[in-house]
């Protein structure tokens, strides 16, 4: 687990916002027409946060790099969904360090 890529990717509002999105992907993005069990499509997101494709793609390669979101590629579409795992260790170890 990388703590710094961790805080770098959380101090940014929007990225932020994406993971809560993804936490509940059936109340925020019940409109996907591929079950959501694979994730939400990164096509989904952009149009959510009203940025450019450039800007979130940035923004989620960011999520990916520090561990806290995972891809799945299906043809020409990619998927993102929340690490759990790796965000409860997060917050076990911040909880642990206070």
């Amino acid at each position: 687990m990388d703590i710094d890529a961790i805080h770098k990717a959380l101090a940014n509002p929007v990225r932020r916002q994406i993971l809560h999105w993804l936490k509940d992907p059936h109340q925020h993005f019940a409109e996907q027409e591929h079950p959501l069990d694979m994730g939400v499509c990164c096509k989904l997101i952009d149009q959510r946060t009203g940025l450019s494709q450039s800007t979130v793609s940035a923004h989620l390669a960011t999520l990916h790099k520090a561990g806290l979101v995972s891809t799945r590629r299906v043809g020409q579409f990619i998927f993102f969904q929340r690490n759990e795992e790796l965000i409860q260790a997060f917050l076990a170890q911040l909880n642990d360090g206070l």
